[in-house]
C-alpha cells in the first residue's frame, strides 16, 4: 500500500473526530470562540467532560487556547476546521437526497 504523507497524523484528527462529544465541542466552537464554562453551558455537556474533549482536540492541533486573565479562550486552530466539521454535518443531512 502506497503511504501518503501525513497519514498518521490525518488518521490522529479522524480518531478525534470520531467522538460526538468532541465534535458538538468543535461545532460550538465555529459558531464563537469560548470559555470552557461558555462551552458547557451551550453544549450541556459537564465542564470536565468538555475540559476532556479540549485537551484530545489540542493534541490534534484542532483547537487553541489563549489565555485572557485567569480565563482560556478555546477557539478552532484555523478555517480548515471548521470546514471538515460542517462538511460532514451538510453530508450527513444532504445524504438522504443521494439515495
Amino acid at each position: 500500500m502506497r503511504t501518503l504523507d501525513g497519514q498518521a497524523e490525518v488518521a490522529r484528527i479522524f480518531k478525534a473526530l470520531g467522538n460526538e462529544g468532541r465534535l458538538v465541542v468543535l461545532w460550538a466552537l465555529s459558531q464563537n470562540d469560548c470559555t470552557v464554562s461558555e462551552l458547557a453551558a451551550t453544549t450541556e455537556l459537564s465542564q470536565p467532560l468538555v475540559s476532556q474533549h479540549l485537551r484530545s482536540l489540542k493534541q490534534v492541533k484542532l483547537v487553541n487556547g489563549t489565555r485572557q486573565g485567569k480565563e482560556v479562550i478555546y477557539s478552532l486552530a484555523d478555517h480548515h476546521v471548521a470546514h471538515i466539521v460542517e462538511d460532514a454535518f451538510i453530508h450527513v443531512t444532504e445524504g438522504d437526497n443521494h439515495d
